[in-house]
């Protein structure tokens, strides 16, 4: 009679979809994933596990082991006509989505990276998360300039309208950055500068856009890790031990004033070995990092056993596919070398204000930076009267966006006419980057000849004063 008896199980996708199906009172996890096959069209899930939300907590099944383990209270014939839930999770998380076969699956594992970027606190690596942002909104959107097509039918217009719609809003902050960033930022700053990354992957396929999405996420620290809530203590009331399944490893976050620290980042060569004896979890470091004995407390022995058994096969995926990631890696170097392409997104404002605070000066070791920024603000102040006369000097400087300005010294100096300095930028630019360097007496003559012409500079300013 027991086995004649249905039960309703309803499966929540990554993509916010569920699937209904129908299992016997003695069902397995195995049977309820066919069913999840079988729906997707795939022949293996591969990252993918069915998990039970137990203690507001993520466990994944064992998928011999029979269904009413996890749902004894209610796997009962009271209780036939209420569906229980299971929750189609990333398991185990991988380096590159290229080892992930079937495409259906690899877009389930893009979605639910896309959900877990959006919770990330990862403050530091905001540079990151812009990445990620236009990733996505290139597998989302597709190429920028498609988008923008429509504007040339209103090229009468005037051009701060058509720049306004140049610039359309055409995403939302929230659908791709972390609340905390779009705090930081201002979503006017986010709408404006996104764009300018999103622009730069023009011509990147979908599913090009998704590997990279995957490979990126990758680095972000709490982005591809599964966390686990523990107690220090085994009396304590709240878990402030958080246990962080990676792809290498794990890594332990401690909650301190409301916020996670870092404890330790341990690799898996780094490891000896885990047990559990009820709820008390320990963690063994191998011998030469010196490390004491980690002992952290569980839920229950069954928390306990079900994060053993994640542990385990996270390190037996990363052992089985070392060989594999290397070789896609070595591929990837190839093709990476062929092409190298660089944008920046800049706070203008900020920076003007940083720069306007500061007193710029020139050491002698930063002699050729000084000509440089200097020769800019000659080529924009003097750019009618000089043109041909600072051609030489700027075209050298033509190919450099990227510089930096020292602030060495509390005294301001100002140097006004290039053709006094511009044998200097050339003696500079003649030595090829992996050349010689200049000996010492040669420096020291530039540097008597750099402070005559400075000092004769300001003689002349007092004068005139």
């Amino acid at each position: 009679m027991r086995k004649k008896q249905k039960q309703q199980v309803c499966i929540l996708l990554p993509n916010k979809q569920h699937l209904d199906c129908t299992v016997t009172m003695r069902a397995r996890g195995h049977e309820v994933l066919n069913s999840v096959l079988k729906h997707l069209g795939v022949s293996d899930l591969q990252v993918f596990g069915l998990a039970v939300l137990k203690d507001n907590e993520y466990l994944f099944l064992d998928l011999e082991q029979k269904l009413s383990q996890y749902f004894s209270k209610r796997w009962s014939r009271g209780f036939l006509m209420v569906p229980i839930i299971l929750f189609l999770r990333v398991q185990y998380y991988v380096e590159n989505g290229q080892l992930i076969w079937s495409s259906k699956v690899q877009q389930l594992y893009y979605t639910e990276l896309r959900q877990k970027v959006l919770r990330s606190q990862s403050r530091h690596q905001e540079a990151l998360l812009f990445q990620l942002a236009a990733s996505a909104l290139q597998a989302e959107v597709g190429d920028l300039e498609q988008r923008e097509g429509s504007d040339e039918e209103e090229e009468e217009e005037g051009e701060e309208k058509r720049q306004e719609k140049k610039h359309r809003h055409y995403f939302i902050p929230e659908d791709y950055f972390p609340s905390w960033l779009i705090k930081r930022r201002g979503r006017e700053y986010l709408l404006q500068h996104s764009p300018v990354l999103h622009s730069e992957l023009r011509g990147v396929s979908r599913s090009q856009a998704i590997l990279q999405f995957i490979k990126e996420a990758s680095s972000l620290q709490d982005g591809a890790v599964t966390f686990y809530r523990m107690r220090q203590e085994k009396k304590e009331l709240k878990c402030s031990i958080l246990l962080g399944v990676t792809l290498k490893g794990v890594c332990i976050y401690q909650e301190v004033e409301g916020k996670q620290c870092l404890m330790y980042d341990l690799s898996w060569t780094n490891i000896d070995r885990f047990t559990f004896q009820g709820c008390k979890f320990e963690i063994h470091a191998v011998g030469s990092l010196c490390l004491p004995k980690l002992l952290y407390y569980t839920h229950s022995a069954f928390h306990s056993k079900h994060i053993l058994r994640h542990l385990s096969g996270s390190h037996r995926l990363d052992i089985n596919t070392r060989e594999a990631v290397s070789y896609i890696q070595q591929l990837e170097d190839m093709q990476a070398s062929q092409f190298y392409k660089e944008a920046y997104i800049c706070d203008t404002v900020r920076l003007r204000q940083r720069l306007h605070c500061n007193t710029l000066t020139s050491s002698m070791s930063d002699c050729s930076v000084a000509v440089e920024t200097s020769t800019h603000a000659w080529a924009k102040e003097e750019e009618e009267e000089e043109e041909e006369e600072e051609g030489s000097v700027t075209g050298q400087l033509k190919g450099e966006d990227k510089f930096e300005m020292c602030v060495d010294e509390p005294e301001e100096v100002f140097v006004d006419n290039p053709a006094e300095l511009s044998w200097l930028a050339e003696l500079f630019h003649v030595v090829p980057v992996h050349g010689h360097m200049l000996p010492p007496s040669c420096w020291a003559a530039v540097t008597v000849e750099m402070k005559q012409v400075l000092k004769r500079k300001a003689d002349e300013d007092v004068s005139v004063d």
